[in-house]
């Protein structure tokens, strides 16, 4: 079904391509797909209410940990029941107002995902660099004013894309490439002089995920220098250790999202499915994935849900 924008009055409507191709497998695609979706939110509500609960958690490194766990939530319920819709029963149409709401909560996320792996990057640093003053430096009103920073400046960064795409016309074929609404998709239908808004988008990234993962190089590059000072092997290990569950999460969101960027920069060739399964996957592994790495890495989280599930005796 093709469906065009006839008239300046009434709303366009856009097509969600999916899985351009694998139509035929679209129902044992979806089994997967609401696995990961099942585990990302039982994983997160998991790690909140342990984090409620254990009053040995409330700590600046599970505060953070928590507005983490809360933004992978945000990103899961943004993008994946759209995808089991147009899965499970070809629910393919999604009006403008539907479509610019999601991108702008898709993007969002995405964004505040990279301010809060920064700001768990600082925690890190200040716990490892600064460990008398840990406490004092981090106290919860400035936890507080940094989660509301970080929200603040996602939300003011994306909130101009869907106000500028509203203004543009769509006198092409309106069918998106993905299984949900994202900014560059609807951008490149529009018939309207779009430039400002593509450049507009690119300063947003380069000012975001760029700078936020420079800052965060730069606190492990401090916290390194700190840890190679400390004269036993011993309690350089145990500092570090305190990092990994930081890293692989840092990595599971950047390394996602270069591989997008590269794909859509340089791979003219492959196939439509390629940029949508990574397009997908760059959305939907973090939130699936961090509560996992925390709760195999974190001591504390994991003795929490052994004690939440009256599994604590046995371990």
């Amino acid at each position: 079904m093709v469906i065009w924008n006839s008239s300046d009055t009434m709303e366009p409507t856009f097509i969600l391509k999916g899985f351009p191709g694998l139509e035929y497998v679209h129902s044992w695609l979806s089994i997967p797909l609401f696995l990961a979706y099942l585990v990302a939110i039982t994983g997160n509500i998991t790690i909140l209410s342990v984090i409620w609960i254990e009053s040995s958690l409330h700590q600046p490194m599970y505060y953070f940990l928590s507005i983490l766990a809360l933004t992978d939530l945000g990103m899961s319920m943004s993008t994946v029941p759209t995808m089991l819709a147009v899965l499970w029963f070809d629910v393919r149409e999604i009006q403008a107002s539907a479509c610019y709401a999601q991108l702008f909560f898709i993007h969002t996320f995405t964004f505040l995902e990279s301010s809060v792996l920064l700001a768990m990057a600082f925690d890190r640093f200040v716990a490892i660099c600064h460990p008398l003053h840990y406490s004092t430096i981090l106290t919860n009103s400035v936890i507080g004013k940094i989660g509301l920073a970080c929200l603040l400046r996602s939300m003011g960064v994306v909130l101009p894309t869907p106000l500028l795409l509203r203004r543009y016309h769509y006198c092409h074929v309106n069918a998106l490439s993905h299984a949900f609404c994202l900014h560059q998709d609807v951008l490149k239908l529009s018939c309207s002089n779009a430039k400002i808004n593509s450049i507009y988008g690119l300063c947003v990234v380069i000012v975001t995920l760029g700078v936020d993962s420079v800052f965060i190089l730069l606190s492990y590059a401090l916290i390194l220098n700190a840890v190679l000072g400390i004269a036993s092997h011993e309690e350089q290990l145990k500092a570090l250790n305190t990092c990994v569950s930081h890293i692989c999460v840092v990595l599971i969101f950047f390394v996602p999202v270069i591989g997008v960027s590269m794909v859509h920069r340089f791979g003219k060739h492959p196939s439509p499915i390629v940029h949508v399964l990574m397009a997908d996957v760059y959305l939907l592994l973090p939130p699936v994935l961090n509560p996992v790495v925390y709760s195999v890495r974190t001591k504390q989280i994991r003795l929490g849900i052994f004690r939440k599930f009256q599994l604590g005796r046995r371990f």
